[in-house]
């Protein structure tokens, strides 16, 4: 299909709807109610909480897109692949259901009816009510990604600006009559000491660096469909428009962070940001304001499952050939149904462990992607750090699962071994073995590199 496309330059026009269905695919259900629990457990401190917050939420995802174009990548696939086809079908899967019909694709479901749907029925009719919605939801996402070559236009030039549109009406009125001034608010206790890294960590939670691993095949396709099939081309294209629309976001994440801060001077710390949100809108506008919450949250929901959904089926029917894109689309939008009607806090609570042992991996990755020029693609680069990066990846899980896993004497045991790691007590005992491995796999790089010069050897390298 994509031989049929007619080769030609961007306008202003194209990138900006391009940049504006990235927004929209990354932009979703944790992007929300993620930002905005975070400003009220920060509350004062929420200044710093942020900076830590936009590293995970914001310069990662936008490196992640920046791996796919260094590396001339259409997936998640081909950025595990210098550690062998194993690994990177592997890391595929997981990544694809993690971010797809386990957690994240589920997520965009749950929230949109939390938030929107659900102060309209009695609590009698609330899990009839869920059923309903996510079936209707999952129908409606499964409609317009059916055809990939329609995705930008009904993302980018339709849903996106709306829920831009309803978003800036919400600040609009929330700002010109705040709660209480952000920096005077009571901040919990662990963001009192660490909130740099508190923030940092709850960026996890958006899992945009592991979709922009994900979603990187289908804003390729969606790039190519504009005529730019040359991958040196469509690598330029993807980071520039990937630049605009994540500085937006990071503008974004700031605004509902501020504002979580300042509802603090009218409501208390809220058991997730759904619920904040839905406050601070009814407070504002009533039942007019849940209206205008429900049509944005279910937009901005719609997006990015429409993103995930297609990315889920692109991915699966090229390297799963025995089924059609249509066919896995089908798959993962049921399973994505059966997943939801678990329920929102549910899925929270055992997304966090796979998320805190994926994310170390994710960004090792993303990291040797972007300098894999400097060292040919070398598998034993790769091989090294990310040895050294599972490791203490594993720990974390462990750690994070529910305390029927991580108070289990064998959770302890772990818990006790992952004590003499260095940032252990703050969530970052990846980070120092992550470099250690990059020592050690630069090292064999260059020895291997000099045998190469005496004796003609190649150096292992994935190309």
């Amino acid at each position: 299909m994509l031989n049929r496309v007619q080769k030609r330059n961007l306008t202003k026009r194209d990138y900006v709807t391009l940049s504006s269905m990235i927004f929209a695919l990354f932009f979703g259900a944790g992007n929300l109610i993620f930002p905005l629990h975070l400003g009220q457990l920060a509350g004062g401190h929420w200044g710093i909480a942020a900076a830590g917050f936009l590293i995970t939420a914001v310069l990662l995802p936008l490196l992640s897109v920046l791996a796919v174009c260094v590396t001339k990548s259409k997936g998640v696939y081909d950025i595990g692949k210098p550690l062998g086809a194993t690994f990177a079908v592997v890391f595929m899967v997981l990544i694809h259901f993690t971010i797809g019909p386990f957690f994240g694709t589920p997520r965009t479901a749950t929230v949109s009816f939390t938030v929107g749907l659900a102060p309209f029925f009695p609590a009698k009719y609330q899990s009839l009510a869920l059923l309903l919605s996510s079936a209707a939801f999952f129908g409606l996402a499964y409609y317009l990604s059916v055809e990939q070559s329609k995705i930008m236009a009904r993302v980018g030039k339709l849903l996106n600006p709306l829920f831009l549109l309803l978003l800036v009406a919400i600040f609009a009125v929330a700002f010109s009559s705040p709660l209480a001034h952000a920096g005077s608010t009571s901040a919990t206790a662990a963001y009192q000491t660490a909130g740099f890294t508190n923030g940092f960590l709850q960026g996890y939670n958006t899992m945009d660096a592991l979709a922009g691993l994900a979603l990187g095949v289908t804003i390729v396709t969606a790039v190519n469909f504009m005529g730019q099939t040359d991958p040196n081309k469509a690598a330029w294209v993807t980071a520039r428009a990937g630049f605009f629309s994540m500085a937006f976001e990071g503008l974004i994440y700031v605004l509902l962070i501020l504002l979580g801060a300042q509802s603090l001077g009218q409501f208390k710390l809220s058991d997730n940001g759904g619920v904040a949100f839905d406050q601070i809108v009814n407070h504002y506008m009533g039942n007019v304001g849940q209206a205008i919450l429900a049509v944005l949250i279910i937009t901005t929901c719609l997006t990015t499952a429409i993103g995930l959904v297609a990315a889920f089926a692109q991915d699966f029917h090229k390297h799963f050939g025995f089924l059609s894109y249509k066919a896995w689309l089908r798959i993962t939008c049921l399973a994505s149904f059966l997943t939801a009607n678990v329920g929102l806090n549910q899925i929270i609570a055992w997304s966090t462990p796979v998320l805190m042992f994926l994310y170390p991996l994710a960004m090792a990755l993303i990291f040797l992607s972007i300098l894999s020029p400097l060292f040919h693609k070398s598998s034993v680069v790769y091989v090294w750090v990310v040895v050294f990066t599972v490791v203490p990846a594993v720990f974390d899980m462990v750690a994070a699962f529910p305390a029927v896993v991580s108070q289990s004497t064998f959770g302890q045991a772990m818990a006790h071994v992952q004590s003499f790691l260095p940032l252990a007590s703050s969530g970052m005992d990846w980070l120092v073995p992550a470099l250690v491995g990059a020592v050690f796999g630069t090292a064999h790089y260059l020895l291997l590199q000099r045998a190469k010069t005496s004796t003609g050897m190649e150096v292992p390298m994935k190309r």
